[in-house]
């Protein structure tokens, strides 16, 4: 038996309480890259500014990962498995293979996030410290989800000590809260609010859009969606500040340096560690079961084959951060905004089990509203995450409702066709 059921929807005697799911979605938002991206944000804003992107960032991610969150508890399925009644058997494998990649993709981030710092303390060969770190992770994620309740359950409190005690010692360097609010970033490295802002979305787009591989295993609709809100609005905002703080006060955007010149690296190493730990697990776990729906092997060996395709891409995607995030800014919330529109909107919150239906191929309303809210994300002014939202839910109704209506003519005018031919 499939333990994660990666083809299948998890049965009620498979699910988890409140406590067990809010400790797994808070490992899920404690994510050492938002860290990185808080840094950017200390770098480019003032306190005040940094405080409203965080905020509106993480309401915009909150919506959209709860809405996700519901559909999963409500079915027991995956991104993938609820990609299908939307975008169609095959074309579901679009939405797996850019999720997966992704997510292969923040693997080797967050390697080379672990690697980094110990390299620059200890002087252990940069290659060797990301092989190893990689393989550890990967024996936890080969065993699901309990070993990532275990893990999210001892690194949360250590990664909300540490920050805090990073910030207390950031503020006292800065000489009070007042200081803090009142700094302002150098002329030359300011950011536009728009900027600002993807980076917030774009930073949890990724895993946002696969909250339901997590929130599945909720017991009720009403602990998937409570857990989700309250890990986006407690931990990914605590891990931006964590992050904007340190900049602010050290003019460093990277933690770990942060970490160093506060004389923070030995807990550091091995918090920041942990952290990475719970958060490449997740996205080990989700890629497998991405790849799961493509090529229908069992996801604890797919699992495998993903750890040495983030590992040999680590150190690229980790020095090209910015790109890598603006990026995934744009691809992957129109996936999300098509699932949620295709449940809440056309199926009016309900869906056939899995096990009933007989998908469509392809549905192409779906693929051209993807293309249309990737295209609108990069080219259009404005926010690009919520460009990609708004455009592909608009472009996936309408498409849906032209193609709905040209069948029914083309039945209609068959049927009468029929009617005459048997005169």
């Amino acid at each position: 038996m499939d333990k994660e059921f990666s083809l299948q929807a998890v049965p009620q005697s498979h699910r988890n309480g409140f406590f067990k799911m809010f400790v797994v979605m808070l490992g899920f938002t404690f994510f050492s890259a938002s860290m990185l991206s808080g840094g950017e944000l200390g770098l480019g804003l003032s306190m005040q500014e940094i405080i409203w992107i965080v905020l509106l960032g993480n309401l915009i991610l909150g919506l959209y990962t709860g809405g996700l969150a519901y559909i999963a508890a409500k079915t027991g399925l995956s991104t993938h498995l609820l990609a299908r009644y939307a975008f169609g058997e095959k074309g579901s494998y679009l939405v797996s293979f850019l999720l997966g990649a992704t997510q292969v993709g923040w693997f080797g981030v967050g390697l080379a996030m672990f690697a980094v710092p110990v390299h620059k303390v200890t002087g252990i060969n940069m290659l060797t410290l990301i092989i190893i770190a990689g393989i550890m992770m990967t024996f936890s994620a080969f065993f699901g989800m309990k070993a990532l309740a275990i893990l999210s359950f001892i690194a949360v409190p250590a990664i909300a000590i540490l920050g805090s005690t990073s910030v207390g010692i950031a503020i006292n360097d800065l000489g009070g809260m007042t200081e803090l609010f009142a700094y302002q970033p150098d002329a030359s490295a300011t950011l536009g609010l728009a900027t600002a802002l993807t980076i917030c979305v774009g930073s949890f787009a990724s895993g946002g859009t696969l909250t339901p591989d997590f929130a599945r295993f909720a017991k009720t609709k009403k602990t998937a969606v409570i857990t989700t809100l309250i890990a986006f609005f407690i931990g990914n905002s605590l891990m931006f500040l964590f992050g904007a703080v340190g900049a602010i006060s050290t003019g460093l955007g990277d933690i770990s340096e942060v970490m160093i010149v506060q004389g923070l690296i030995v807990p550091a190493i091995i918090v920041l560690g942990l952290n990475i730990w719970t958060t490449n697990d997740n996205s080990l776990y989700a890629s497998g079961l991405g790849f799961s729906n493509i090529t229908k092997i069992k996801k604890s060996k797919v699992v495998i084959f993903n750890e040495i395709v983030g590992t040999i891409f680590a150190m690229w995607l980790y020095n090209n951060f910015v790109d890598w995030l603006t990026l995934l800014g744009g691809a992957l919330p129109p996936i999300g905004a098509i699932l949620l529109a295709d449940f809440f909107l056309l199926n009016r919150g309900n869906y056939q089990p899995i096990e009933k239906m007989t998908f469509q191929v392809v549905r192409w309303p779906a693929i051209i509203a993807w293309t249309g809210g990737f295209a609108s994300a990069q080219w259009l002014p404005g926010i690009p995450p919520l460009n990609g939202i708004i455009s592909a839910t608009v472009l996936y109704i309408g498409l849906t409702f032209i193609v709905e209506k040209v069948m029914k003519t083309d039945k209609v005018r068959l049927q009468s066709a029929g009617v005459k031919n048997s005169h």
